[in-house]
């Protein structure tokens, strides 16, 4: 999608927005809630201007469906809009695309006040919808759908599209065919709350959308990456996320922009192998260790080896690296009988991207009880990483020999990465028990 530079001061949302619904194309319409106070989402993302939770109504001439719901604070926002448009006993079917909080709050309510109304969910999601309806569960007419399954409400149709992990195990997408809507729940959504809705009509939000996505879809973005194959051959003129705004205007240009951002510049496949190597270091013998693995690492072909201090540096700027990397390698000293915080803080923030299957290794030097390297592997193996190396540590500064061994130690997580050593992986009980 070709843009042009973000302004340095855009003129601030409009935080107001229409009293009752909206329509977004004939017989669909905005039924949902604006949030323009909202600075901290799910404690995980900022968000200056707010957001806004979509759902929307379908009426057909069977019934009308409910498509998701609003957080709990604004329901009574979302009721009024409702019934400016719909009876209870018009609702035919509860589609619920994803049951987070912030989708699923009116929902026990709802249910409450169409009792008649079929849910349709995903299979994933019927222990969230059992555990937000407790006793109500058992007396609710519940069933789960996927691809290929549909709901008639006479006139037309809505199709579902299993997309799971975009960005929960439950997600899924609802297509209204004959309107060219499909509703995609957080997937192409962003935090940004302008009471106009759409995107024809909002001020700037991309820098939104691409934080959104940073946030909170890059770790699954090889499950986008399907969702899209599944999205792209429909004929949709509108994307109707869960937040932000409706895609109205070239909702296949953020189609394209999200492709992007969930396209890994360096191919996973790449013949050349990528070990990073970070550390700290108190009084210079973890930095030794560090550089000994650097060494050994770089002899073995076709492994592209880079060493980087993490003193003093910001770690945002390594997650792209880290992304596009075959193995890491992280040095800490033992102190406090921990590791150092700004190693903890990196591996914090290794949630935000994918890390499954990736190789990883803990090294480092102690002066007394060394558990740091211990906690730094079950962390990494938390992160789902493959660890097939025990942690490597020494003792206060490191000997000769004890070098001699951490060449040795990057030589083998150097094998590994290329496939010239047999595949093993050590396990959290053998972490533990050393």
């Amino acid at each position: 999608m070709s843009v042009p530079p973000f302004a340095l001061r855009p003129p601030a949302p409009r935080t107001t927005g229409p009293d009752g619904p909206v329509e977004v194309a004939p017989g669909v319409n905005w039924i949902g809630a604006l949030d323009p106070g909202l600075r901290s989402f799910d404690v995980i993302l900022k968000t200056s201007n707010g957001t806004t939770y979509n759902s929307y109504l379908v009426r057909g001439s069977e019934g009308v469906a409910v498509i998701d719901t609003v957080k709990a604070d604004f329901t009574d926002a979302f009721f009024k809009r409702l019934e400016e448009v719909a009876r209870y006993d018009e609702i035919r079917y509860i589609v619920l695309n994803h049951l987070e909080p912030d989708h699923t709050g009116a929902v026990p309510e709802l249910v409450r006040r169409a009792p008649q109304a079929e849910i349709l969910l995903s299979p994933r999601g019927l222990p969230m919808l059992r555990a937000l309806l407790g006793d109500a569960f058992e007396g609710a007419n519940v069933r789960p759908v996927t691809t290929g399954h549909n709901a008639d409400l006479g006139d037309r149709k809505l199709e579902f599209i299993n997309t799971p992990y975009v960005h929960w195990p439950d997600t899924q997408c609802t297509w209204l065919a004959d309107a060219r809507v499909l509703f995609t729940c957080d997937l192409f959504g962003s935090h940004f709350c302008d009471g106009r809705l759409f995107e024809d009509q909002v001020d700037d939000f991309r820098l939104a959308f691409d934080n959104y996505f940073d946030r909170i879809m890059r770790p699954f973005r090889s499950f986008v990456t399907s969702a899209l194959d599944k999205i792209e051959p429909l004929d949709f003129t509108t994307l109707a996320p869960a937040h932000g705004p409706i895609l109205n205007n070239a909702p296949r240009d953020w189609l394209a922009r999200t492709r992007l951002l969930a396209t890994p510049r360096r191919k996973a496949d790449s013949a050349e192998k990528v070990l990073l190597i970070f550390y700290v270091s108190a009084y210079g013998s973890t930095a030794q260790l560090a550089q000994a693995i650097h060494d050994g690492a770089e002899e073995e072909p076709g492994v592209r080896v880079s060493l980087f201090d993490l003193e003093g540096s910001d770690i945002g700027p390594f997650l792209d690296l880290i992304e596009e990397a075959d193995g890491i390698a992280i040095g800490t000293p033992t102190i406090n009988g921990d590791a150092v915080r700004t190693v903890w803080d990196m591996l914090a923030r290794l949630v935000d991207i994918e890390t499954k299957g990736k190789l990883g290794a803990a090294f480092g030097s102690y002066g007394w009880s060394g558990e740091a390297v211990r906690l730094v592997e079950a962390r990494l193996q938390g992160l789902k990483m493959r660890l097939p190396e025990p942690g490597l540590r020494v003792k206060l500064h490191p000997s000769p020999e004890e070098l001699e061994e951490g060449r040795s130690y990057g030589r083998r997580l150097a094998q590994q990465l290329t496939g010239t050593a047999a595949p093993r992986e050590i396990d959290f009980a053998e972490l533990a028990a050393r």
